[in-house]
């Protein structure tokens, strides 16, 4: 039986798509089936792995049409890893969820037999805390919230917690949160040491020991369609994902 994760932050630009591409392409490249399902309207992560955003049935398609999300699932270039592309309808689609009962569960019934299918599902996020991103809480076993090594890295993260607990009482009591990873990290500058050290202190049993850098590489990666393991190999971007795909499988 496989697991499902939500990769979440209400904050944009934390490496969110980045963690769910890289973090999927890291897992497969240890011989499991990975699913990423991109769930945001900007389809980063569908065109990070060298799809248009014009694919077509969709994620939209499984959250409002009611198809299940394996059925959507197409392979990517690197072995064992798919993908389930997103679509700009998926704009629309938080307001069009909000007027269904119980939208809360439509993704975890499109789940249907994914995790008889991959070994890890991984849902990215938008950024926010809206109807996409509860869906996605919901049909979720664990959360893994990318972290940026910047100054405003613990604003939000109180808000994101209480909500994961109301998600938790309300909606979903099986949700855990799989850990916190620190992304963007420029080890050379005093405040990623000490936001880190923040974060560490704050949350002790939190934080994977696994920090991503601000990588160049990383940060390519997506206009070529291809994870950096798969880009840059030898980068130092490469062997963190590694790292904490290790990191993630070993808390599984």
């Amino acid at each position: 039986m496989g697991y499902v994760y939500a990769i979440a932050n209400q904050k944009g630009g934390v490496g969110k798509t980045t963690t769910a591409v890289n973090l999927g392409a890291s897992i497969a490249a240890a011989g499991h089936e990975v699913l990423v399902a991109d769930l945001d309207a900007q389809c980063n992560a569908t065109v990070a792995l060298g799809f248009s955003r014009a694919e077509s049935p969709s994620t939209y398609d499984c959250l409002v049409g009611g198809i299940d999300l394996a059925a959507i699932a197409r392979p990517t270039a690197e072995s064992r890893l798919w993908l389930a592309p997103a679509s700009p309808d998926l704009a629309g689609a938080s307001v069009e969820l909000a007027r269904i009962a119980g939208f809360e569960h439509r993704l975890e019934t499109a789940l249907g037999d994914t995790r008889e299918r991959f070994l890890f599902t991984l849902l990215d996020c938008p950024p926010s805390l809206g109807p996409l991103t509860v869906s996605a809480l919901v049909a979720a076993d664990r959360v893994l919230v990318p972290v940026q090594a910047e100054y405003f890295a613990l604003e939000g993260l109180a808000g994101l917690l209480e909500t994961l607990e109301l998600i938790r009482r309300e909606l979903n009591p099986r949700l855990e949160i799989a850990g916190m990873v620190i992304t963007m990290h420029d080890g050379r500058t005093r405040l990623a040491r000490d936001v880190e050290k923040e974060l560490r202190s704050h949350f002790p049993d939190l934080v994977f020991d696994t920090v991503v850098p601000r990588s160049i590489r990383i940060s390519e990666a997506p206009s070529f369609g291809r994870p950096v393991i798969a880009h840059a190999p030898a980068s130092a971007g490469s062997a963190a994902y590694l790292k904490l795909a290790r990191e993630v499988a070993a808390r599984a």
